[in-house]
């Protein structure tokens, strides 16, 4: 079954982050075993490329010139070295370890007791050895229900809490996109930046947290990670052409 056009999914997405909402899903989800395509949607790639250039396009235009005087005026600096870009970070450790922080329990609060801590220990970590065997043990954990079909993995809340869950996930929606950006204040050296600028320093990963989490919940997991990555790829594609066809623009 073929998506509806870009357009639409927009309009939708305007809509949702106005009123958060669990359903209807998406057109084009197939039928199926749901924690099967919370994983594999059957999303073209071409669709997420085109979410990736919207998101491109808005920070580019809009919210990246506003980042930037606001690092201007706080004295912050970016804490990447362009000599030396991190890309299995950035297209397989943050995509995996922050998508599994912030979004994958807006679909599956019964299991946000112990994958949140867990996924937020593995991401203060870093992409060390230990790290990663924790995240591996997390998406082995995440995967009983396909590799094993133990009924208790797929176990969701009691009916009472999912209704109190219903009422306050507006809440939970808005916060998990502005502490998705707030962390991103670690991609910066703050120096003497006032408090009320450090907002704007993020205003890309706002928006960027917003769209990730729609997607997660009207698509699945596996779409937010692979958008997460795509998006995290463009910018690094364009220093490392820079670097290496005119270096003398990157100094």
């Amino acid at each position: 079954m073929v998506p509806e056009r870009f357009r639409g999914e927009l309009r939708d997405f305007v809509r949702f982050v106005l009123r958060p909402r669990f359903g209807p899903r998406l057109p084009g989800r197939r039928v199926g075993d749901g924690w099967w395509e919370d994983w594999f949607p059957g999303l073209p790639v071409g669709r997420l490329f085109k979410w990736a250039c919207f998101l491109w396009a808005v920070n580019l235009v809009f919210l990246g010139p506003i980042a930037v005087m606001a690092a201007g005026a706080g004295g912050a600096t970016h804490r990447l070295d362009i000599q030396n870009i991190p890309w299995l970070q950035a297209l397989l450790w943050a995509p995996v370890v922050e998508e599994l922080v912030f979004r994958y329990a807006l679909r599956r609060p019964a299991l946000a007791w112990w994958l949140i801590p867990a996924a937020v220990g593995a991401m203060f970590m870093g992409a060390t050895w230990g790290a990663m065997l924790l995240v591996g043990a997390i998406l082995a954990l995440c995967w009983l229900p396909y590799l094993l079909g133990l009924s208790y993995a797929r176990r969701s809340l009691p009916w009472r809490y999912r209704l109190k869950y219903r009422r306050w996930f507006p809440w939970i929606f808005h916060s998990a996109a502005l502490l998705f950006a707030g962390v991103h204040l670690y991609n910066f050296n703050l120096h003497q930046t006032p408090l009320w600028l450090m907002p704007l320093l993020v205003l890309p990963q706002w928006l960027t947290g917003l769209v990730l989490s729609w997607l997660r919940v009207m698509r699945g997991i596996g779409a937010s990670m692979l958008l997460h990555a795509i998006f995290n790829g463009g910018p690094l594609l364009v220093v490392w052409l820079v670097l290496r066809f005119v270096p003398e623009m990157a100094v």
